[in-house]
């Protein structure tokens, strides 16, 4: 995959940095002012041209995004997704050639009590983004990440698949917008702005305790980016918006790629990295940015002036081997370096990616995952791959009952919990936090694959927050309700 013959090698040495003496490849007249690949030099003037161009084809082409539809930008505050926005921004503009015709919106999460920020600090950044945003002119959110905690369970509830549009609907819909023109239902009374002052104190302990339960930083991550695109799921929904637009780059998904297969989620890789995510069905992700690499964004982002702020996250300045996320960028990055080709072939890989069988959007409501909304991947034959890793997993986990071994387990739960004692009674065992673990179902069964390694790192699940715990309970009563009357149901198949 990653394989270069020793003449190509030799070419991209001889090749080195763009010069005065090299003429750009398209219009073979200016000087070349940056070498994006091996042979592409471009000038400044005809690299604006492509990457405009590459951006509105990629909308153009997918035809996911209606015109007059409402899309919520995800902007990070990094080069990638304010470059994203300087795309929307001047493709909405009334000059521009080929204009956007959908009405954008922009949100931010602020993470900064995640990784320790004071108050100042995320002040400051959430002024510098609103003056940012503000130039726009488009409605915005800067959200903390608190307001997670606070969620409703619909977030988690599968939602109704929208029906597929009919052949010739996108050119109806553009015949219409052209003929009714732009509805000015955008205003700035739409803006809410929730800065870290306003974020009660309790609320930021207790998004720390969620995070901090997770035992390794691999399950932090994971944990962190499920917690979020809940909230900006939650946020366009709430507002009005029927796509969530992604600011994820060529890069970033080749990196993703390899994650998810890392962590186990290779039933989910069409929806993790492909254009369109519908397991929401009500609000569909797309990654407009996703044929950009990061070298053409930081180039981009330095020769036009594009305005973009530095948030830390959980893995600034951690080692590479401190989590599978960090150690996966590290090495994809670092073999990208001597071998030029590598980013580009995971990412045409992952193009080719589908899901087989029923999608997630089209999944009922006991076969999708409670955290990440996709379809469960656990419903497999007894002679599979999956089984023999859980049997593995269970026997390895076989201890000798006896009272002394019951108390030490009880003792080190609630060691853990930081509640209280455990005592034995009549040979027993009496936990002081017992009746806390009979109201919570097993959660393990309501999730993927990758979903339960994420919560078996988690030293306790009375962190979650109450609406994941909520829709786990009302699925639990809802499977035993099924339980109870199997007998009198009658099957699908079965005839009239």
């Amino acid at each position: 995959m990653c394989q270069v013959g020793e003449e190509d090698r030799y070419r991209y040495q001889q090749d080195g940095p763009a010069s005065a003496s090299k003429k750009c490849v398209k219009c073979k007249d200016a000087s070349a002012a940056l070498v994006i690949r091996a042979g592409d030099a471009y000038c400044r003037s005809c690299f604006n041209e492509s990457f405009v161009h590459k951006f509105r084809a990629m909308l153009g082409k997918t035809r996911v995004i209606f015109p007059g539809e409402k899309v919520l930008l995800a902007v990070s505050g990094g080069p990638a997704s304010c470059s994203m926005l300087r795309q929307v921004q001047e493709g909405v503009s009334q000059n521009a050639h080929k204009k956007l015709r959908f009405l954008p919106g922009i949100v931010y999460i602020d993470e900064g009590g995640v990784v320790g920020l004071s108050k100042e600090m995320r002040q400051k950044t959430a002024f510098e983004l609103q003056e940012l945003f503000t130039t726009t002119g488009f409605p915005f959110y800067i959200l903390p990440l608190e307001q997670v905690l606070e969620l409703p369970t619909s977030v988690v509830m599968p939602v109704q698949q929208q029906s597929e549009p009919v052949t010739g609907a996108y050119k109806a819909a553009v015949d219409h917008f052209l003929l009714h023109g732009r509805k000015n239902d955008v205003s700035p009374e739409e803006q809410e702005n929730i800065l870290p002052c306003d974020v009660n104190e309790s609320q930021t302990c207790a998004l720390q305790q969620l995070i901090g339960s997770a035992k390794t930083l691999t399950a932090r991550e994971d944990l962190l980016n499920t917690l979020r695109h809940h909230l900006l799921v939650h946020t366009a929904r709430s507002k009005g918006y029927s796509k969530l637009m992604l600011g994820d780059s060529c890069t970033r998904l080749a990196v993703k790629l390899l994650i998810s297969i890392s962590l186990g989620r290779g039933a989910q890789l069409a929806q993790d990295v492909g254009f369109s995510d519908s397991r929401y069905g009500d609000v569909i992700s797309v990654r407009p940015m996703r044929d950009y690499s990061a070298k053409e964004i930081a180039f981009y982002s330095h020769m036009f002036n594009v305005p973009y702020v530095s948030v830390p996250s959980l893995h600034t300045k951690t080692q590479d081997k401190a989590s599978i996320q960090r150690l996966t960028e590290s090495f994809v990055t670092k073999l990208q370096t001597d071998f030029p080709s590598t980013v580009s072939t995971i990412y045409r890989t992952g193009e080719k990616l589908q899901t087989a069988g029923r999608s997630s959007s089209a999944a009922a409501d006991g076969s999708r995952c409670l955290l990440c909304l996709c379809s469960l991947d656990t419903v497999t034959d007894v002679a599979s791959a999956l089984q023999a890793t859980l049997i593995s997993e269970q026997l390895s986990h076989t201890k000798i009952q006896g009272p002394e071994s019951e108390l030490s387990t009880a003792e080190e739960y609630c060691s853990i919990k930081g509640e209280g004692t455990c005592r034995g009674t009549g040979g027993g065992v009496v936990c002081c936090s017992s009746a806390k673990e009979v109201d919570t179902p097993d959660l393990r069964e309501l999730m993927c694959y990758s979903c339960q390694l994420t919560i078996k790192d988690m030293s306790s699940i009375h962190h979650l927050p109450h609406y994941i715990l909520s829709e786990a309970q009302r699925r639990h009563s809802r499977s035993l309700m099924r339980e109870e009357i199997r007998e009198f149901l009658l099957d699908a198949d079965e005839d009239d």
